[in-house]
């Protein structure tokens, strides 16, 4: 599964580690920065979901 995160470092940072709890991150790309004046920027992820979670 692909998954793109949107928004401020410090956002896709603590969703990342969150969805680390639940999902295996297979490859993690560098930040795309938005265009300026904005301070967000994106990320790509490869994840696959684990077997060991339960909802």
């Amino acid at each position: 599964m692909q998954l793109r995160l949107h928004g401020t470092p410090g956002e896709t940072t603590a969703t990342l580690a969150a969805l680390a709890r639940v999902l295996t991150i297979r490859t993690v790309s560098r930040p795309y920065p938005d265009r300026p004046p904005s301070t967000r920027h994106r990320i790509y992820l490869e994840v696959t979901p684990r077997k060991d979670t339960r909802p």
